[in-house]
């Protein structure tokens, strides 16, 4: 099989010369380039991420850790930021982590840790001190997205205050007995300390406290972020002695499963109950779902842009946060109070 080396030999460069030829970097004039390029055709070489590597220091590659692929928002994130890596000639690897520490040890010490990365994206996880150290001491650039980590740049929204903009259209709407379903990770992700949920129902609760009103007790429920546990969420909500007449879901799948429960105890959304939710998931305008819409791909492309911007030594020095917008999506699960 042909190797880089037996391109430098064809060529009479180096192999970092190669390396850096096969990849467009500027530093390469056109004539050696030329070179470069027609030995390689010749000798039908393809470059792999590992001689890159070898010769010029970088895998070419950025490593993203993540809950749940499978999830729209994670899949939407890393969609973005897999679309603006590919651009710049980088490919991304995916790492699905749970709960389980032994699996997230040898993630982090087995993989991430022996450089088979460049940068690293941790999306919606919010690392132990220990994996911070690590990361930390290997020098490569790491961005969270969807959450804070002390002295790493982040990328996400503002979580209190899109679940205030959520919490006051119903205030506006007349709604003084609103309940709020807020998210725990799946079982299967238990330890991954999402801190999304406690900010979410922080905003519900302040909100709601700005605005004179009490919070009952049996109107703040926990399931997972999904249409199901919003199921399980609302069915057990609406057994509370006392009714709602509206409900703050943290997540539109949880809004879509609340919807699901509502009517399902023969009530109607939203003349009986008014429903809003965070995301704009893709289904959420097929449900027709008042939501508080936020950018998920766009968080995937910020978040891969400050890794590059780290990797070609043009990024801001330090950590840098950058909070993206949210806007209120009015649709047809809220109404005025009747």
């Amino acid at each position: 099989m042909t190797g880089i080396d037996d391109v430098a030999r064809e060529a009479g460069v180096s192999t970092a010369t190669v390396s850096r030829a096969l990849r467009g970097l500027p530093s390469v004039t056109d004539e050696t380039r030329r070179r470069v390029m027609a030995a390689a055709a010749r000798m039908e070489y393809v470059a792999s991420p590992a001689a890159a590597s070898l010769a010029g220091g970088q895998t070419r590659a950025v490593g993203v850790v993540v809950p749940n692929v499978t999830r729209w928002f994670f899949g939407s994130v890393v969609h973005g930021a897999e679309e603006l890596l590919r651009q710049h000639g980088y490919d991304l690897l995916l790492y699905n982590i749970t709960g389980d520490p032994t699996a997230r040890k040898r993630l982090f010490s087995a993989h991430l840790l022996s450089k088979r990365v460049d940068a690293v994206m941790v999306l919606a996880v919010r690392p132990t001190a220990a994996e911070v150290a690590a990361l930390d001491r290997t020098g490569s650039p790491v961005v969270v997205v969807g959450g804070t980590v002390p002295g790493w740049s982040h990328v996400a929204i503002d979580d209190l205050e899109a679940a205030r903009t959520a919490v006051q259209h119903l205030l506006d709407l007349g709604h003084t007995e609103i309940a709020h379903l807020g998210g725990v990770p799946d079982p299967e992700h238990e330890g991954l300390q999402f801190s999304t949920p406690g900010a979410r129902l922080l905003g519900y609760r302040r909100t709601m406290a700005a605005a004179g009103l009490p919070v009952h007790p049996d109107w703040e429920v926990t399931s997972d972020f999904t249409a199901r546990g919003g199921l399980a969420a609302c069915r057990l909500l609406l057994q509370s002695p006392r009714r709602p007449t509206a409900i703050f879901a943290a997540s539109d799948e949880m809004a879509i499963g609340a919807a699901h429960a509502v009517r399902e105890a023969g009530l109607r959304v939203p003349e009986d109950v008014s429903l809003i939710g965070i995301d704009d998931h893709e289904l959420a305008e097929f449900f027709e779902l008042s939501t508080v819409a936020q950018p998920a791909h766009e968080l995937g492309r910020l978040g891969a842009r400050r890794l590059l911007d780290s990797l070609a030594g043009t990024a801001p020095a330090g950590p840098v946060e950058t909070v993206v917008g949210t806007r209120l999506v009015v649709r047809r699960t809220t109404a005025r109070r009747g």
